[in-house]
């Protein structure tokens, strides 16, 4: 496991930090909602040891030791499950990726349960963290920050577990963290669990810098904290709020890329994109953890690649047909979603291509990724993998103006074309109502930021989510489904009290 987050720890505190990440996330066996994550006071007795329990929780952002989850490419992954889950997604290999887009899931379809499993402990072991860090006698500007970095990744965690599960038990008092024999408490009212994000993400916007550059890249700043809180207001229809949140975040310094494609491209690297406001940094060598492994997953077999780079190509992800349609076909953004692949080169060095429709292929090609043009890994790249982006900003902050106002006015519309330009369409009509200049937003939203983890979200917000797939004729959409089940074994082991999600049994 190897990541940017550690390049000034030296390799003995690297090992330390790597074994306690290990022995935290491997512990959760008694009881998932409260469980002993170890004795870590040898570590976090030192500012070192406060910056490795630092650096340990950045881990959940690639999925701790899962292959490829968090916010990389694999079936855990947040982006994967928000794509295969929506109308942005489908999966040629069939299976249990059929069940995911029909949302035909129990509280034993381990591919829906794992997440809960598995970010549960990071909140309880961030508790322990900012426990110890307080004792520890170190600068008191970097101590603020490791907390308010800490903060932040609690909040955006227990977001990501409440917009999929629904309320969560935040643990925040270190003893309950560490105490295998807690009893399980009840589900929280949504306002208790909502409640606590938010006071998360504002100790945090409060004590980080603006940005984090240089070899610092990659953690929560105090523009990646304000751009989580914009989407927990949105999520809860607090569009005031959000309409705030979303013009702190003007003032950031941050703007939109010239090319669309350079936020997906090893141009993205170490902080040259103005756009990327919280990336996974990632490498083509080092193992499968912080790696950008989109194009084996998304890339057919018989992809090609002009340039003459050895590409990884399972051909799995697709963009079905019926979303790859709803663009126009002069938007820049068709650019890496393909309808015509390469496939190789004919003698006299033309480049031929195929017609993914006219072969019978069920979507458009998602490469979205560029290939890494170090060639180090066929498999593996490093291009990084973009959580936040200036885009989504601007098009949440148009949305949320026109359902604070009841209708769009010029800083929405601004927004929104700003976006649009980029990609070479034209600016919008003038003079449309509140519902027409949200079903602008809810194509835009589409349009730019498809496979980068954020649909069902916005389909869910916009009351859509098990309607679009009622439409793709599945019959196990039922409207309970726009929770995830919780896993069976964390009712079974709380005897009950820990109520499952209405709907499953």
């Amino acid at each position: 496991m190897k990541n940017h987050i550690y390049t000034k720890l030296s390799k003995s505190l690297l090992s330390i930090c790597l074994t306690g990440s290990v022995l935290f996330l491997g512990s959760c066996k008694k009881n998932l909602d409260y469980v002993s994550y170890g004795d870590l006071n040898s570590v976090i007795k030192t500012p070192e040891g406060a910056g490795a329990a630092t650096n340990a929780a950045y881990t959940g952002l690639a999925g701790g030791v899962d292959w490829q989850g968090g916010w990389t490419a694999g079936t855990y992954a947040w982006r994967t499950q928000a794509m295969m889950t929506t109308d942005e997604g489908v999966c040629a290999w069939g299976g249990d990726w059929v069940k995911l887009n029909s949302l035909n899931y129990n509280p034993d379809f381990d591919w829906v349960t794992h997440n809960y499993k598995n970010y549960m402990p990071y909140i309880s072991r961030i508790a322990i963290s900012l426990d110890q860090i307080q004792g520890i006698t170190m600068d008191d500007n970097l101590k603020k920050r490791y907390v308010g970095e800490l903060k932040a990744l609690r909040a955006h965690y227990a977001q990501l577990l409440y917009f999929n599960y629904g309320p969560v038990n935040i643990v925040t008092d270190a003893k309950i963290a560490a105490d295998p024999n807690t009893p399980a408490v009840p589900r929280p009212e949504s306002s208790v669990t909502v409640a606590q994000i938010e006071k998360d993400y504002l100790d945090a916007i409060a004590v980080l810098p603006d940005q984090f550059t240089g070899g610092d890249y990659g953690r929560f700043s105090k523009a990646a904290a304000l751009t989580g809180l914009m989407k927990l207001y949105m999520h809860e229809k607090n569009w005031a709020k959000a309409v705030e949140a979303g013009m702190k975040i003007k003032t950031e310094g941050y703007a939109l890329q010239d090319n669309y494609e350079d936020n997906f491209s090893i141009a993205n690297k170490g902080g040259a994109s103005k756009e990327i406001i919280l990336a996974i940094v990632c490498t083509p060598t080092g193992g499968d953890q912080y790696t950008n492994m989109w194009l084996a997953h998304s890339l057919p077999a018989d992809y090609k690649d002009p340039s003459g780079i050895n590409l990884t190509a399972w051909g799995g992800y697709k963009m079905p047909w019926k979303a790859y349609d709803k663009f126009d076909q002069t938007d820049k953004r068709l650019k890496v979603l393909l309808r015509k692949y390469p496939i190789g080169k004919d003698a006299n060095g033309n480049v031929i291509y195929k017609d993914a429709r006219t072969a019978g292929d069920i979507g458009a090609v998602p490469m979205k990724f560029a290939p890494d043009p170090s060639k180090a890994n066929a498999q593996n790249s490093g291009v990084d993998f973009p959580i936040y982006r200036y885009a989504d900003v601007l098009l949440m902050l148009a949305e949320s103006i026109n359902e604070a106002n009841g209708g769009p006015s010029d800083e929405a519309y601004s927004d929104i074309n700003a976006v649009r330009n980029r990609a070479g369409l034209a600016n919008l009509a003038s003079g449309l109502s509140k519902a027409q200049f949200l079903a602008k937003v809810q194509d835009e939203r589409l349009f730019e930021l498809w496979a980068e983890g954020w649909r069902k979200d916005d389909l869910i917000r916009w009351n859509l989510f098990t309607q679009r797939a009622a439409n793709d004729g599945s019959g196990t959409a039922e409207a309970f489904k726009v929770l995830l089940p919780l896993p069976r074994v964390v009712i079974n082991q709380s005897n009950g009290v820990i109520k499952q999600n209405p709907g499953y049994n």
